[in-house]
């Protein structure tokens, strides 16, 4: 999940970055300049350490950012739906930086370096949203590597739950707004699906998270310590 907004100030104009609600209209009139192509579930749309320079906003479905070692072992980056686009890392010329599938059928719309700079040069005002949604990217990644080092897999684990849950209902109950699998939340946490199996299982037996309809729901205030 995003961070807040920061505050932080355009050194030539003194302004604030813009929220990433305010991306939308700049990714709508950019997106329309782009070629739509369908992803499968399960594509490969980006290889970690190839070259591109092609962005991908997603017009429906869900793309994953990932990165994978030797052996298999993945570590999700973050996952995205309509209205957010990626690939631009690697709009400086450099390879890229994760893998990117499609979790579902998706569509994209795809933007090639030089339009995406004339589109700028148009658009002045778009360079800088970009640069908030990267600033707050690198953000989203120093807070993902601080807990992967300075946190157990059980407080990893609150720390994801409470992010994806959606605000309490009327009894109090927040369900998670991803339907995620035992795999799935693995990838987040960087640990063994049999992990995330047992931990969810005495959650579930404390009476603090419920399946429903395939989603996972929060009962109550996750304990610190298990």
């Amino acid at each position: 999940m995003p961070p807040a907004d920061d505050g932080l100030r355009s050194p030539t104009q003194g302004a604030t970055l813009p929220p990433l609600s305010a991306v939308s209209a700049h990714v709508e009139a950019l997106a329309g300049r782009g070629a739509e192509r369908r992803y499968r579930r399960g594509t490969l749309i980006i290889q970690d350490g190839e070259r591109g320079d092609t962005l991908y906003i997603v017009r429906s479905g869900r793309l994953r950012a990932f990165v994978a070692d030797a052996g298999g072992k993945e570590l999700t980056l973050g996952l995205y739906g309509p209205g957010e686009y990626v690939g631009e890392m690697s709009l400086d010329g450099g390879p890229r930086s994760a893998s990117v599938e499609a979790v579902e059928p998706t569509v994209c719309a795809l933007i090639q370096r030089d339009d995406l700079l004339a589109y700028i040069a148009e658009q002045p005002a778009f360079a800088l949203e970009l640069m908030a949604r990267l600033i707050r990217r690198a953000r989203m990644a120093t807070e993902n590597a601080r807990s992967m080092a300075l946190v157990d897999v059980y407080g990893r684990l609150t720390r994801l739950l409470d992010q994806l849950a959606d605000p309490p209902d009327a009894n109090g109950a927040r369900p998670l707004r991803e339907r995620l699998t035992h795999q799935q939340i693995a990838h987040h946490l960087a640990c063994s699906r049999e992990m995330v199996s047992r931990l969810l299982k005495d959650l579930e037996h404390g009476g603090y998270v419920a399946q429903r309809e395939r989603r996972l729901v929060l009962l109550k205030t996750l304990p610190a310590r298990w």
